[in-house]
C-alpha cells in the first residue's frame, strides 16, 4: 500500500466528509482547519474569521487504489467551484472552497483539472474561483465534529439539502 495525503476546503467540512469516506482507497477522512497561521485554532476562534483558517477535510489515501485525480474530480462534484465566498448556506473566508496541494504534481494535477472543468462549459458563463493553494498545518477539529454525518444524520441532511440540489443540477445525480 502506498498512502498519500489530499486536502479539500469546500464549506461546511460536515458536508465535505461522507462523498470522500465512502470511496474505495479511502482510509481516513478527517474534519479540520487550515489556511491561516493561527496555532491549534478552535472552531469558535475560525467561525470568528479571527484565525485566517477555513475548515477542510485531510483526507489520507492509497494512490494504488484511488488516484489524486479521482480525489479532484470529486471534489469539484460535491462543492460550488463558482462561489469565492462560502458554499451554500455557509458563508464567509472560514468557508471558502481551496484544493490545498502537497507537492508540486498534486498542484498540476488540480491546476490542469480547473482549466478542464472552466473550459467544459459546464457552468455557462462563470468563472472558476477554487483557489488552488500550497497545504499549510493541517489542525483536526474537535471530537464531536468527526464524523457528524453518521452521528447526526438529521441535522446532516438539514445542512446538505442546499449542496445536494446543486449537484443534481450541474452534475446530474448525488455524489
Amino acid at each position: 500500500m502506498s498512502t498519500e495525503k489530499a486536502i479539500f476546503a469546500g464549506g461546511c467540512f460536515w458536508c465535505m466528509v461522507e462523498p470522500f469516506e465512502e470511496q474505495n482507497g479511502i482510509l481516513t477522512v478527517t474534519s479540520g482547519y487550515t489556511g491561516g497561521d493561527f496555532e491549534r485554532p478552535t472552531y469558535e476562534q475560525v467561525k470568528q474569521h479571527i484565525t485566517g483558517h477555513t475548515e477542510a477535510v485531510e483526507i489520507i489515501f492509497d494512490n494504488e487504489k484511488i488516484s489524486y485525480s479521482d480525489l479532484v474530480e470529486l471534489y469539484w462534484q460535491t462543492t460550488d467551484p463558482t462561489d469565492a465566498f462560502g458554499q451554500f448556506a455557509d458563508r464567509g473566508d472560514n468557508y471558502r472552497p481551496i484544493i490545498f496541494y502537497t507537492d508540486d504534481t498534486q498542484r498540476q494535477i488540480a491546476e490542469n483539472s480547473k482549466a478542464a472543468l472552466q473550459a467544459s462549459g459546464r457552468f455557462g458563463e462563470e468563472i472558476i474561483v477554487t483557489s488552488i493553494e500550497a497545504a499549510k498545518v493541517f489542525w483536526p477539529a474537535e471530537s464531536y465534529h468527526q464524523g457528524f454525518y453518521k452521528k447526526h444524520p438529521e441535522d446532516y441532511a438539514e445542512e446538505i439539502a442546499d449542496r445536494r440540489e446543486f449537484i443534481l443540477k450541474h452534475w446530474g445525480g448525488q455524489v
